[in-house]
């Protein structure tokens, strides 16, 4: 498939954003780990912390994301909210460089990563404005690809920088520093284009009291979407099974390092992770084409059941080694899938507030996913146990996407709206929505 112009810089925001992924969930754990290692901080208390940070990032995005996500869908608002998003993570990422207490550097992390996730829901929100129906599973799944592997530039620098400043006489904290800021001026450049040539064509007119209107709106769509049967059995099922995928993404370098595991092999496998994901997110762009997209994510969800219960029995580098080539193989089809199914599902003039809706299910899994596993590592003293949780969530995952499945939706039903004064309107589904102006 030949991407637009729209859609290739839509696409290039995922090659720079993923670079900062890749550095949390990589070189960043570590780095963690010997600032509290510094500090006398046990394996089970770095790895308790670090996933307690991730939570605290998901908690803020998850009560910011439904207002902003809203706000997003006036007139003119949902790129200048995406650009100060972008560049709260940007700026956050370079100033972790500076600080050299443990405690600190959480609190920063939580900064960055907040506004890196917050810009997430803006970036979702605008593929209804870059791309038609027909295409979007694909090119969802484009961006996550190209994002995988793009991301491997800044991160094969930053891991040659960090792993040779013995050799370039910097210490650590100097070549964590220039890593860091390397990978936030990757992620600004690659914004830029879309930037450049983004244009919402979806969208509510402003009002006079844009933040009053929104929690309004809000409230209907709550209450919109609990009328909507699939969508709202969506949701739940995203909450559980996308809580594994982002717990999995964010704490697999710290679990191997607290197992002990070389960190230079924790670090190349996750390399390997990012090249076997790349054609295997293309390649399940492409069998949305020819398969039911449902089935797809069904078949996503499972594999990482399987994947979560080998976790459980993880022991050596070698099976570091699988669990990781494992993981690239669901792990971008699973989320473009997910990303392309549900703005399918909305209204494309509320994408922002129904996509804040998804944040808050996805940041609320990661928030319960990162503390459980905290919390029954410190509890039991096993960080197996603490991993084995994972697959509950996945089990319950299937089982309310199965019955989203069965469901049926009128929330897109292609029909002429009855327009009135720039009120909300019914459409022959008998949905109230907002009037869809098209610039």
């Amino acid at each position: 498939m030949k991407m637009t112009r729209e859609e290739r810089n839509w696409v290039l925001y995922d090659v720079g954003n993923s670079a900062f992924v890749l550095l949390v969930s990589t070189i960043m754990p570590l780095y963690f780990n010997h600032l509290a290692g510094s500090a006398g901080l046990s394996d089970s208390d770095y790895l308790a912390y670090w996933g307690y940070a991730a939570s605290i990032a998901t908690i803020i995005v998850a009560v910011m994301g439904p207002v902003v996500g809203t706000m997003a869908d006036m007139k003119g608002f949902k790129k200048i909210l995406f650009t100060i998003s972008m560049l709260v993570g940007a700026a956050g990422c370079i100033s972790l460089g500076f600080a050299k207490q443990w405690l600190v550097f959480l609190g920063i992390f939580i900064i960055a990563k907040s506004g890196f996730a917050s810009s997430l829901i803006f970036y979702d929100a605008m593929l209804t404005d870059v791309t038609d129906d027909e295409r979007m599973d694909e090119v969802s799944s484009q961006g996550y690809a190209w994002g995988y592997i793009g991301s491997c530039i800044p991160f094969i620098a930053c891991l040659a920088l960090v792993l040779g400043s013995d050799k370039i006489g910097l210490s650590m904290e100097n070549a964590m520093a220039v890593s860091f800021t390397i990978v936030a001026v990757w992620w600004i450049v690659m914004t830029l284009p879309l930037l450049k040539t983004y244009r919402q064509r979806h969208y509510v007119e402003r009002k006079p009291h844009a933040v009053k209107d929104s929690f309004t709106r809000i409230g209907r769509t709550l209450v919109n979407a609990r009328k909507e049967k699939k969508i709202f059995l969506f949701l739940i099922a995203f909450f559980f099974y996308i809580d594994g995928v982002y717990t999995i993404i964010d704490m697999a370098t710290a679990y191997g390092s607290a197992l002990g595991l070389d960190s230079t092999g924790l670090l190349l496998a996750l390399l390997v992770t990012q090249l076997v994901a790349f054609p295997s997110a293309i390649i399940f762009g492409k069998l949305a084409k020819r398969f039911n997209t449902e089935k797809l994510i069904l078949v996503c969800i499972s594999a990482y059941l399987f994947i979560a219960i080998f976790a459980i029995f993880l022991a050596t580098q070698l099976q570091f080694w699988i669990l990781a080539v494992l993981v690239g193989m669901f792990q971008g089809g699973v989320q473009a899938l997910s990303r392309s199914y549900f703005a399918k599902i909305i209204p494309a003039e509320q994408a922002g507030e129904y996509f804040g809706l998804m944040d808050i299910c996805g940041k609320g899994a990661a928030f319960l996913g990162t503390t459980v596993v905290g919390v029954v590592t410190q509890i039991t003293g096993s960080m197996s146990k603490g991993v084995g949780m994972i697959s509950v969530f996945f089990v319950i995952g299937i089982v309310f996407f199965n019955m989203a499945m069965k469901a049926d939706s009128a929330c897109r039903v292609h029909a002429e709206k009855k327009i009135h004064n720039g009120e909300l309107v019914e459409d022959m589904g008998g949905n109230y929505k907002y009037p869809i102006d098209i610039v």
